[in-house]
């Protein structure tokens, strides 16, 4: 696969999986060996943790959309510059729904395999400034 290739598949992940909740695209986009370097402890490194982490964003904002501000990729890594936004609707992360809205930042890094599925992902989020944006008053 080429670095292009690797780009295109890293927006749709960003762009189906997440924004639009396709989880029967996991199989086609992400190596039955990915590791997720980015999950919370109690939630497994692999593609089913991240299943299970993309049920609870869904759940907790239906209205998640994430907005990719920056792309670029060499070889087999791709790096992602996003914005987040999202409603709190459900519980998350021991917050309990307030109904306000959230604007955040995340760094990801991706790794592909020859196959052009995703192998591995590391991110960095603002979950600070997300999390005090949505806590109580």
């Amino acid at each position: 696969m080429t670095a292009a290739d690797n780009q295109k598949t890293a927006r749709r992940i960003l762009l189906e999986v997440f924004n639009a909740g396709r989880a029967e695209l996991f199989d086609s986009l992400f190596a039955a060996d990915y590791v997720d370097h980015a999950l919370p402890p109690d939630i497994p490194s692999t593609p089913e943790g991240l299943r299970s982490m993309l049920t609870l964003l869904r759940g907790a904002f239906p209205d998640l959309a994430y907005t990719i501000d920056d792309q670029m990729g060499e070889g087999d890594k791709v790096a992602l510059r996003v914005t987040g936004r999202g409603t709190l609707q459900g519980e998350f992360m021991g917050l309990q729904p307030t109904g306000k809205t959230a604007i955040w930042q995340e760094l990801h890094w991706f790794r592909f395999n020859p196959e052009g599925k995703l192998a591995e992902h590391w991110d960095i989020t603002d979950s600070l400034g997300m999390l005090s944006q949505l806590s109580a008053p």
